[in-house]
């Protein structure tokens, strides 16, 4: 694509004749060839500002920048107000705008974007849809996978990704949003089809500061210029949540409601839920539906009914949506079982946020005999107002916690202890090891025959960030290696 075409994305800019043709578009200096074009954002640790001239070295025909040009140079400077804005709109055109090739279906909310994105995922293909997927534990279509280092890439990225998926066939893409990438406009530029609210509760607030400013940021997906490309847009809602109550008489397209009551559009009542799975019957405008699935707990059904909801919303047959809800098993570090421990309960789960710990526990109660260990700690340089509420919520409803570290990063994990430990009651039983290889293999020397060990809070991933480096850490690898 000429350079020309590219900056018709910058109205101030159109009149520029340049014959240029740009072989790509890059917002990492270190990765500029000839004819890339540079775009400096602001980033967390860095700013690409920064490292404007190391990109006109390499050889960049155009710099994006918010700052004046005082460097000598035959690139062409574009001074913009939002640079992360300015990269959005030029991913977009330069991947030819793949959202409006696509059925693009963005889920957001604190906990249960995962597994509803696996659930809707599942249901597109017993339709027998070509269907690719943008989530936290990676990006994947036909049958191939691959790392996602955030749960919504960057702007660039995702467009990348979305051009990949369109070339190779795909037809339909779920994806999970996040508040940052809402933030951050890494989805501006994105068109999408339905627009889903799992729920909403205390997360992230090292980054959005308050409640409410997390909450607005959260209700940007369900407005323009997200959902108003499509003709036949849809939000779906999940009213058993008071963020989901109050966001429905806000949104100006057709919905969806979900919840347990029956007043709303898809809703399930007094299903049947054990420790292997739930099954009843899914109540729709199209029908019931029939619920037979290996997922267990309140929360799991409040994400069966959300992604029913969006195969109401694409018309996907009855039965498609039933089979899909049905062959959606064990979703990686979402109470996964670890069945080597067979005579007793050995689970571990992505559980971070006061709210989704105190789910995952709850489901657990229901089915336990005997008694239930939680491992857990709280991430470094993140919010820090949710560590008590996480030690209260872990010591009111386990026998022991033991408290540890989970990706202190730049903290003192004995700092981060601390502000957990504030909030545990103070006849709750619970230990202290900073160590977590060493606190789960305390879990389960600890545990007998019969009793539930919950190692929460990292889930599927392979790694523990340190203060000055990252190591390999699979919470599950390690409980398996105990003896």
């Amino acid at each position: 694509m000429k350079l020309s075409q590219l900056l018709e994305a910058f109205p101030e800019y159109q009149g520029i004749k340049n014959d240029t043709q740009v072989t790509g578009l890059h917002y990492d200096s270190r990765k500029i060839e000839p004819d890339n074009i540079f775009v400096a954002i602001r980033g967390h640790k860095t700013d690409g500002h920064n490292y404007i001239s190391q990109a006109i070295e390499n050889g960049a025909c155009a710099v994006v920048a918010e700052s004046e040009s005082n460097i000598q140079s035959k690139a062409i400077w574009i001074r913009v107000a939002n640079s992360r804005q300015a990269l959005a709109n030029l991913a977009n055109k330069y991947f030819g705008n793949p959202s409006n090739k696509l059925c693009l279906i963005g889920i957001t909310g604190t906990n249960g974007k995962t597994t509803t994105a696996y659930l809707v995922e599942n249901i597109l293909k017993a339709n027998g849809l070509s269907t690719g997927v943008i989530s936290t534990i990676d990006y994947r279509y036909h049958d191939r996978a691959f790392p996602n280092p955030l749960t919504t890439p960057e702007s660039l990225d995702l467009q990348r990704i979305l051009h990949e998926m369109t070339s190779n066939g795909i037809t339909h893409v779920v994806m999970e949003v996040s508040s940052h990438s809402l933030a951050l406009d890494r989805v501006m530029g994105c068109a999408y089809d339905v627009v889903v609210f799992t729920n909403l509760s205390q997360d992230h607030l090292d980054f959005h500061e308050t409640m409410n400013d997390y909450w607005h940021c959260k209700q940007c997906l369900f407005g323009p210029p997200y959902i108003s490309q499509k003709q036949h847009a849809h939000a779906v809602i999940n009213c058993d949540n008071k963020f989901g109550l109050a966001l429905y008489p806000k949104v100006q397209i057709p919905q969806i409601l979900i919840g347990t009551h029956e007043t709303n559009d898809v809703s399930c009542q007094d299903p049947k839920i054990s420790l292997s799975g739930m099954s009843g019957s899914i109540e729709t405008p199209k029908g019931p539906v029939s619920l037979k699935s290996f997922l267990t707990g309140q929360h799991n059904l409040q994400n069966i009914l959300c992604a029913t909801g969006v195969g109401i919303a694409l018309e996907i047959p009855i039965a498609d949506i039933s089979s899909g809800i049905s062959q959606t098993s064990c979703i990686p570090g979402r109470l996964e079982r670890l069945t080597a421990f067979s005579d007793r309960f050995v689970f571990v789960d992505y559980a971070h946020t006061p709210d989704a710990l105190e789910n995952v526990i709850q489901c657990i109660l229901q089915f336990k005999t005997r008694r239930l260990i939680t491992v857990f700690g709280c991430g470094g340089d993140r919010d820090r107002g949710k560590r008590p509420l996480m030690g209260k919520v872990a010591s009111s409803l386990s026998d022991l916690c033991i408290v540890t570290s989970d990706n202190p990063r730049s903290e003192p994990p004995e700092a981060i202890i601390h502000d957990i430990c504030k909030g545990i009651n103070s006849d709750a039983l619970y230990k202290i090891e900073i160590d977590r290889k060493k606190a789960i293999e305390m879990a389960i020397h600890e545990s007998c025959s019969g009793d539930v060990v919950l190692i929460a809070g990292k889930g599927h991933e392979t790694y523990q960030i340190l203060k000055d480096r990252t190591i390999e850490f699979d919470d599950r690898a390690c409980a398996l290696s105990v003896r």
